[in-house]
């Protein structure tokens, strides 16, 4: 299943990362051991449509579309009960249910398609996005960063 999407050009970034990680599985599994999170991408193209990918850096090392599926504590209980998407577009989500969200490793990113593009390509950072408020994140911040080398392997295939 491709994995590019007509109305979200930048999307072909997650087939670029997908392609590298199922490619080198010592690269697949040094990704997953640094990560240690699922990261979950929102884009909004240039007709409001939303759209999402998440990249499993937890267990398996894949990218899929669709939001992140929940995951689960230590003692095999579901962290979250309520879907996903109630996290990532409500702002007054409980800090209760914001601190399962650190327990499964789950990181919400929220921004553009055409600055999610700007981002794979190397043509700004993360934290530049961040600072201005085009790109939002919900969970842990600080795996948040991990994602960047993440992101370099779109950067290996051609330019978007």
């Amino acid at each position: 299943m491709s994995l590019k999407s007509d109305s979200f050009p930048s999307s072909e970034a997650f087939e670029a990362i997908n392609s590298s990680l199922q490619s080198d599985d010592a690269g697949r599994k040094d990704a997953v051991k640094k990560g240690n999170a699922v990261f979950s991408f929102t884009l909004k193209n240039k007709e409001d449509k939303t759209e999402s990918w998440h990249i499993d850096l937890k267990d398996k090392g894949v990218v899929a579309k669709g939001e992140a599926p929940a995951g689960k504590k230590a003692d095999g209980k579901l962290a979250l009960t309520s879907p996903l998407s109630s996290i990532l577009h409500s702002s007054s989500y409980m800090f209760g249910s914001m601190d399962s969200l650190l327990i499964v490793g789950l990181v919400f990113l929220s921004l553009s398609d055409e600055d999610f593009g700007k981002l794979a390509s190397g043509k700004t950072q993360a934290q530049r996005l961040f600072m201005s408020g085009k790109l939002k994140i919900k969970g842990d911040i600080m795996k948040a960063t991990k994602m960047e080398p993440i992101l370099k392997k779109a950067q290996t295939k051609p330019k978007l």
